[in-house]
């Protein structure tokens, strides 16, 4: 049987380390454009997997206070994104 409670945690604990991380890569003067991207898709591809994640919490019954943690969470990576999104268009200039 599949733990969610234990995946969210994990998950947890990685986008807390993420949000930590992503502002100071973006803050480097050396980040490459090519960099950004990969950040990005990085980043899109765990909201994305933050989203299914949700999802099966919700499908299976979790608390509504499991729930709402894994949609913090979904918003968090969106956030990131969005500043990686941002640092990309002014990279572009």
């Amino acid at each position: 049987m599949t733990d969610w409670i234990e995946i969210l945690k994990q998950q947890t604990a990685t986008g807390d380390q993420m949000g930590r991380e992503v502002p100071q890569m973006l803050a480097n003067p050396d980040i490459t454009e090519a960099q950004v991207k990969t950040l990005f898709a990085a980043l899109e591809k765990q909201a994305e997997f933050v989203e299914k994640l949700r999802m099966a919490l919700e499908k299976f019954g979790h608390d509504f206070s499991v729930i709402k943690a894994a949609e913090r969470l979904e918003e968090r990576y969106a956030d990131l994104a969005a500043s990686v999104a941002e640092k990309l268009k002014a990279m572009r200039g």
